[in-house]
Formats: C-alpha cells, sequence, structure tokens
C-alpha cells in the first residue's frame, strides 16, 4: 500500500504537469544558499524558514535522511523546460498516515544532483491524501500558507525552498535555478 501511494504521487505529478521531463541542456547547478550553509542554523524565532532548516539540516545528508524513513531512491528528478525544476522528492511514507501538516516533520524532503553525482537537499513539500483530507474540504495550511490541491495525484501539497533560493516564491512548485541535467 505504501509502495503505491509513492508511485501514485510520482505518476499523478508527472501525468498533470504534463512535460515533467529532464531538460535536455546542461546548466550549472546553484549552490546553496550562502546564509544557510552550514548544517547547525537553529530558529531564530518563528520564521519558518529557520524552523525548516533548523529541523531538517540532518537531513543534508542521504544517509540521516534515509535512517528517518526517507528512502535512498527518490522518485524521478522532475523538470519543466521553461520553467525550472522541482529535483528528485524522498518520501516518508509513515508521515504520509495521517491529515496532519508539521512545519518540522515534512512529508518529503527535495533534492537537486550536482554534476559530480552529489544530492543537495534543496527544499520540503508537504503532503496529504485526500483519503486522508477530502479533496473537496478547506485545504490544510503549514505555517499560514494554504496547500494546493492536486486533482489528478489526489493529495494537497506545498514546496518549501528553504535552503534554495526560488526566485518564483518561496513556495512556488518550480525553481527556474534547479535542473535535471
Amino acid at each position: 500500500m505504501r509502495k503505491s501511494i509513492a508511485i501514485m504521487y510520482v505518476a499523478g505529478a508527472v501525468a498533470s504537469l504534463g512535460c515533467a521531463s529532464v531538460a535536455a541542456a546542461q546548466h550549472d547547478h546553484p549552490a546553496p544558499r550562502a546564509d544557510v550553509a552550514q548544517s547547525g542554523m537553529r530558529p531564530t524565532g518563528d520564521d519558518p524558514t529557520d524552523r525548516i532548516r533548523a529541523a531538517t539540516a540532518s537531513f543534508k545528508s542521504l544517509d540521516a535522511a534515509e535512517a528517518a524513513g526517507y528512502p535512498r531512491v527518490g522518485g524521478p528528478c522532475m523538470s519543466r523546460p521553461g520553467v525550472g525544476g522541482m529535483g528528485y522528492h524522498h518520501m516518508n511514507e509513515k508521515l504520509m498516515s495521517d491529515d496532519k501538516v508539521d512545519l518540522e516533520h515534512p512529508e518529503v524532503l527535495v533534492y537537486y544532483k550536482t554534476p559530480s553525482g552529489e544530492y543537495v537537499l534543496n527544499g520540503v513539500e508537504y503532503m496529504v491524501l485526500f483519503s486522508q483530507h477530502p479533496g473537496t474540504a478547506e485545504p490544510p495550511t503549514v505555517a499560514g500558507h494554504k496547500l494546493k490541491r492536486f486533482e489528478q495525484g489526489k493529495f494537497w501539497y506545498l514546496h518549501m525552498w528553504a535552503w534554495l533560493d526560488n526566485p518564483s516564491g518561496f513556495t512556488a512548485d518550480w525553481n527556474p535555478k534547479v535542473t535535471c541535467s
């Protein structure tokens, strides 16, 4: 059942995004934000970015993420030519078992891969299945942001680019700095 949730997530995302494909051009991957390069950052208040960074700093290592329930192998790298990318999604299936959205426990960690093959944490994604919170209901929220309805995949979701600046916005789906080359 849990593997089917992950497969549903990736298949639904790819189907609804139409052009979710690997970008053909080679691009340099951006460096993580200079102000968050250190893994030991602690929250400075109620800023959601600080809280996410503090909660996910150890997940810069895929070994640590795997030990916490995020599989080492995520879905395919997702990008959309002309818009940007998301990267590789690593879903913690245990966190998908209820309708709770906890800022410091994201259901999904999102990484990009450098030309040398290193995975770099760029953000998180919050997800709630329609089976846990109906698609006809008011959207769940996290840190004052409403999750977005994804009808084809039958879930609610919201990206937060806590580790890599996104010129399109902190909660935008696509980041023009991320490619899948």
